[in-house]
């Protein structure tokens, strides 16, 4: 398996080298063109996807990641025809200088080169990352779980039958087999794949982080907390606690822990009212347990313990803690979050300020939900993920995160002394 990886891996460097001279206009043509040919392609994706949805649990919160629907092929072909019309990120004048000497600097954004993807159940991602990859000017190299094999396979098919009638080569994109084998060698193909990033749980992106000789970007893993401070308003509060946590409980942007102040426990039981609707189980610490109780659903409100914090949950679940104010709420997400998405409602300018400064994370809100954390809805067609890191590129990551650049220097025979 090794040395067949290997090779088809060098193909995808070669192709690599013609994308970064595309014109745009040819990128565009070509994606809009997938986004056309999805509709066509679509009872062949789902029949695929339906054979990945068999061998698992509706149960499992990775269910609702694996599922594709009519609804959500359109969607993924509305968001193909956004990147498409979205300006290239490649080929920007980022700086630009004369020297004393008279040598002409120009800093300029070029393609990263070869983009590898290690993902779990969500067969989007394959859209999403070519998509974005191709915008801008670099080769696909995708490694998806088993859990999404079939609709993996379907979807990289229409993909490569798509460049391969506008004269690109198939090896624009590669699909690494499902097996874990193949992990292992994308992970060691330094000098063949330029940059990975992981998709997934956090054990998926702490196995990459760990045994990468490849530079990984660290995307993905969500414990996403909502502060609801002493001035918050209470219907506010509830409108976004509800959506935050039910609109798609599996998406790592979803609500996970409600953090309380002490002097509003009793607009607790008003606050998670709509959520025993949707069946929500809540874990409540010794302050919000008896606030819930006898106010919310027995059958659904449970006593909170320390594995209940810190978690994400990707499921109808929810944990509440109680806190004496900003200081101790600040605390607890600092203990406990991923630096991925984190929230406060208030009214006091003081406390959005403080919070909004203070907390470490990639995506910081003030009075609104958490599920906004999307490149889509950012404006950036769609992301290759949510980057918690810090160096090269943190939150949704577009276009331009998919770009490095280089030193363009001109002159006329200068030499240093």
């Amino acid at each position: 398996m090794k040395e067949t990886i290997h090779r088809q891996l060098e193909k995808v460097r070669v192709a690599s080298r013609t994308l970064c001279s595309l014109p745009d206009s040819d990128i565009s043509t070509i994606l809009v063109d997938l986004a056309d040919r999805i509709a066509g392609r679509s009872e062949t994706i789902l029949e695929a996807n339906q054979k990945d949805l068999d061998r698992m649990d509706r149960d499992d919160p990775k269910y609702d990641r694996l599922l594709l629907d009519e609804s959500r092929l359109e969607a993924i072909a509305g968001d193909i025809r956004s990147v498409a019309a979205l300006p290239s990120p490649v080929g920007r004048v980022l700086e630009k200088r004369t020297l004393p000497n008279g040598l002409r600097l120009k800093k300029t954004s070029v393609p990263l080169g070869v983009v590898g993807i290690i993902y779990e159940s969500r067969p989007n991602v394959t859209f999403d990352v070519f998509s974005l990859c191709l915008k801008s000017g670099n080769a696909t190299v995708l490694k998806g779980g088993s859990d999404a094999m079939y609709s993996n396979i379907a979807i990289a098919d229409l993909i490569r039958e798509t460049v391969i009638a506008h004269g690109l080569a198939a090896d624009t994109l590669y699909l690494l087999p499902a097996e874990r084998e193949a992990a292992a060698v994308m992970l060691a193909a330094v000098g063949r794949i330029d940059i990975i990033i992981p998709r997934g749980s956090q054990q998926l992106i702490d196995f990459v982080r760990n045994n990468s000789a490849v530079p990984v970007i660290e995307t993905g893993a969500g414990i996403v907390h909502t502060y609801f401070d002493k001035s918050a308003d209470t219907g506010m509060g509830r409108d976004i606690v509800l959506n935050a946590k039910t609109r798609r409980p599996s998406v790592c942007n979803a609500l996970d822990t409600l953090i309380v102040h002490r002097e509003r426990l009793g607009d607790l039981a008003a606050l998670t009212e709509p959520l025993a609707a949707q069946e929500v189980v809540i874990f409540a610490d010794k302050d919000a347990y008896p606030a819930l109780l006898g106010r919310y659903p027995s059958e659904l409100l449970k006593k909170a313990g320390p594995e209940n914090f810190g978690t994400e949950y990707l499921s109808l679940k929810l944990s509440v803690k109680t806190v004496g104010g900003l200081e101790e709420a600040l605390d607890h997400i600092a203990r406990h979050s991923s630096m991925h998405s984190e929230a406060v409602i208030s009214s006091d300018p003081a406390v959005t300020e403080a919070f909004l400064k203070r907390v470490d994370a990639a995506v910081v809100y003030a009075n609104t939900s958490t599920a906004f954390t999307d490149g889509a809805q950012f404006g950036l067609g769609a992301e290759i993920g949510i980057s918690t890191q810090k160096l090269h590129a943190r939150g949704p990551m577009g276009l331009e995160e998919l770009t490095s650049y280089k030193w363009i220097i001109e002159g006329e025979g200068q030499i240093r002394p």
